[in-house]
């Protein structure tokens, strides 16, 4: 391999990664924010925003509670700057708290333009479940 052409496989590889941006977390979803996900303003659409970070913390709280759980709270969600089509959305999550029948996880959004190097945070929330039985009743959680 030629020096220039490993320059342009380094700068190449310097360019698409997209490192952590936060100190906790797990990275849950990375995502393309496609066309039919956009409002009539032309940005990514909230809900569907939400929806992911929904999966996110769903898919935490799922292996935290060890069984199945159902979303009852969404807190402090607060939007600081639109998702365009064709940016990359990365969703990390981390558990704040666990009880005796719910947990709740926090939830970071950072989307990245397919051009840029450096993400920026699009929003957090944390999310409230309750694990559930086979019977959809909360159930303790499994001891820590």
């Amino acid at each position: 391999m030629t020096k220039v052409t490993a320059d342009r496989l380094s700068n190449a590889r310097d360019r698409s990664k997209h490192g952590r941006q936060q100190e906790e977390g797990v990275l849950v979803i990375r995502t393309i924010a496609m066309p039919a996900d956009t409002n009539p303003a032309g940005d990514i659409f909230g809900g569907w925003l939400m929806s992911q970070m929904d999966l996110a913390a769903g898919n935490m709280a799922a292996r935290a509670s060890q069984g199945r759980g159902a979303t009852v709270a969404v807190e402090a969600m607060q939007f600081l700057r639109p998702v365009k089509v064709g940016d990359e959305v990365t969703i990390y999550a981390s558990l704040r708290n666990v009880g005796r029948t719910s947990i709740r996880v926090h939830v970071d959004v950072w989307s990245r333009s397919r051009s840029e190097k450096d993400s920026q945070k699009v929003t957090d929330a944390d999310f409230v479940f309750v694990a559930l039985d086979e019977l959809a009743r909360p159930r303790d959680l499994p001891e820590r």
